[in-house]
C-alpha cells in the first residue's frame, strides 16, 4: 500500500508538469502561427487602452469636489455626497421616466425595423432594384445630425410642407418642436428612417449564410413564403438577432445625447430632457463636475445592470449569450 501511495504522488507532480508544458507549447504554437495578426491588433488594444480605459479613472471626481485648479487628487473627497444631492434633486423622477421611456420607445421600434426590411430585401430577386434600395436606405445613416435636425425643423416648422399640407385639410398649424407630446413621436421615428437601413446590413450578412438547401426541402414540403422566413429564415439568424438584442437592451438609458440636445427646448424639457442632457448642462454648462460626473456613473451602472440582466435571461431561455 505504502509503494503504490508513493507512485501515485509522484505521478500527480509529473502530470501536472506535463499539463503545463502542454500549455507553453500550445502557446508558442499560436504566437508564432498568429505573430503578424497579434501584433497588428497590439496597435488597435493600444489604442482602447489609452482612450477607452484610462480616462475611467477619471470617475473618481464623482466622490470628490473637483475643483479645475487644484487637479483631481488634491480636490477634496466627499464620498457620496454629489450621489445623494441627485437622487434628491426635483428632476431625478423627471429624468429616469423621460431617460427611460425614450429609449424603450425607441428600441422597440428601431431593433425590429432593420430585421423586417432585411428580410423585405433578401426575397427580392430583382438585382439592381436590391441595390438601389438598399442604397436609399443606407444614405440617412451618414448624413449629419446637425443637418437631420435642421432638416426636421425646416419641415415640421409652423410654415413648413408638413403643417402646409395639414392646412388643406382645415388643421390648425401645429409647433411641433414647441410641444412635449411630439418629442418622443419625432425622435423615434427620426431614429428608425436615421438607422434602418444601415442596420439591417448585419442581418442581410447573416441571411447570405443561410443554407440554400435549407428552403428548398421546404418548397418540396409545400411551405409558403411566408412559412419559410417563419419556420427556416428567422431561426437561422435567431443567434444574430439575440446577440443585437441584448446588446441594444443594454443601450436602453444610454439615449443619444446630441440628437436630444439639438432638438429640445426649455418647452419640451418635460418630455425631452434625458439624463446625458442634464449631465451636459450640470456639468458643463454650470461647472459642476463632479455632480455631472456622479450622474454619467448612475447612467453607466445602470446601463451595466440591464446588459448583464438581459444576458443572464438569454442564458437561461435561449442557452446563448455575450458571455
Amino acid at each position: 500500500m505504502g509503494k503504490k501511495s508513493a507512485a501515485a504522488s509522484t505521478a500527480v507532480p509529473v502530470q501536472v508538469k506535463r499539463v503545463k508544458k502542454a500549455r507553453e507549447n500550445a502557446f508558442l504554437y499560436d504566437w508564432k502561427r498568429n505573430k503578424n495578426l497579434l501584433l497588428m491588433s497590439l496597435i488597435g488594444f493600444i489604442v482602447v487602452f489609452i482612450f477607452n480605459y484610462l480616462p475611467m479613472f477619471g470617475i473618481v471626481i464623482a466622490f470628490k469636489n473637483y475643483n479645475l485648479y487644484a487637479g483631481i487628487w488634491a480636490s477634496k473627497w466627499v464620498g457620496l455626497r454629489h450621489f445623494k444631492s441627485f437622487f434628491g434633486d426635483p428632476y431625478f423622477f423627471r429624468l429616469i421616466r423621460n431617460t427611460f421611456l425614450t429609449g424603450l420607445f425607441t428600441f422597440l421600434f428601431t431593433f425590429p425595423a432593420p430585421i423586417v426590411l432585411a428580410l423585405m430585401l433578401n426575397e427580392l430577386k430583382d438585382g439592381m432594384y436590391k441595390k438601389t434600395t438598399q442604397t436609399i436606405t443606407y444614405l440617412p445613416y451618414f448624413i449629419s445630425t446637425v443637418v437631420v435636425v435642421s432638416l426636421l425643423k425646416t419641415l415640421l416648422s409652423g410654415t413648413g410642407p408638413i403643417n402646409q399640407l395639414l392646412g388643406n385639410f382645415g388643421i390648425e398649424p401645429i409647433l411641433f418642436f414647441n410641444e412635449p407630446g411630439w418629442f418622443r413621436t419625432i425622435y423615434v421615428v427620426s431614429s428608425v428612417w436615421q438607422t434602418v437601413g444601415y442596420n439591417s446590413i448585419i442581418y442581410l450578412a447573416a441571411l447570405s449564410g443561410v443554407d440554400v438547401s435549407l428552403y428548398e426541402a421546404a418548397t418540396l414540403d409545400g411551405a409558403t413564403k411566408m412559412q419559410k422566413i417563419l419556420h427556416v429564415t428567422i431561426p437561422a439568424i435567431s443567434g444574430t438577432i439575440l446577440v443585437l438584442l441584448i446588446m441594444n437592451v443594454g443601450s436602453i438609458v444610454s439615449v443619444g445625447f446630441e440628437k436630444i440636445y439639438l432638438m429640445y427646448t426649455p418647452a419640451t424639457y418635460e418630455t425631452a430632457d434625458v439624463l446625458s442632457t442634464y449631465t451636459y448642462r450640470r456639468g458643463m454648462q454650470n461647472r459642476e463636475f463632479s455632480y455631472g460626473a456622479a450622474v454619467d456613473l448612475f447612467n453607466s451602472v445602470i446601463s451595466m445592470a440591464l446588459l448583464v440582466i438581459a444576458n443572464t435571461i438569454s442564458k437561461k431561455v435561449a442557452h446563448q449569450g455575450l458571455w
